[in-house]
């Protein structure tokens, strides 16, 4: 009688797709324009629905920062940054080296990057994990989480190693800068509000 071999069972492996990979699902229509997705580390990322809340911090800053910086730096909102060929998340906001094309041959890289700024509501955890490492690992000088919980800005700079080696906090009746402009100082309660 003959034996047979079977072949070891293979164990599911995650299949992670590159910048070029996740623009072609837009093209041939895979992914649409309005789908709130966003590439990290090659995962393709499912973002929840924008809430009130999370709007109408967003909104406060798109206000509050370009009187402040116009001419100095350009302000994106829920745009893209292409942080290496696997990611290219979409920060709430973004304060961007100046360019008089405003990026137009080019979503901007992490050495164009100032300051990015992330609303979290339902988004914490991700935001605090996966998203903030990868920022540290692209070398992202400052990233700011606004927190709904605790009604305040966490400030975290000086990346290394893909983590962010200092954290700051900023609550209600105080004020914060970006490490980029000293100058421009905006208070807790007039961006996070409820």
């Amino acid at each position: 009688m003959a034996t047979t071999t079977v072949p070891p069972a293979l164990a599911p492996t995650r299949r992670r797709f590159t910048v070029a990979e996740y623009y072609a699902m837009a093209e041939i229509g895979i992914l649409a324009e309005n789908d709130r997705v966003e590439l990290l580390e090659g995962d393709l990322i499912v973002m929840p629905p924008i809430g009130d809340w999370h709007a109408a911090c967003v909104d406060r800053f798109t206000n509050l920062l370009p009187p402040r910086l116009q001419g100095r730096a350009v302000v994106r909102v829920q745009g893209p940054t292409r942080l290496n060929y696997r990611s290219e998340p979409q920060p709430d906001v973004m304060l961007l080296r100046w360019r008089d094309d405003f990026y137009q041959g080019g979503h901007p890289g992490p050495g164009d990057v100032l300051l990015l700024i992330e609303v979290a509501d339902s988004t914490l955890d991700y935001d605090r994990g996966a998203k903030l490492s990868a920022y540290a690992r692209a070398g992202i000088p400052e990233v700011w989480i606004v927190t709904r919980e605790n009604r305040r800005i966490e400030a975290y700079t000086e990346p290394e190693s893909g983590a962010y080696g200092t954290v700051r906090y900023a609550g209600p009746g105080e004020s914060i800068s970006p490490q980029a402009f000293p100058d421009v100082v905006l208070e807790v309660d007039r961006v996070v509000a409820g």
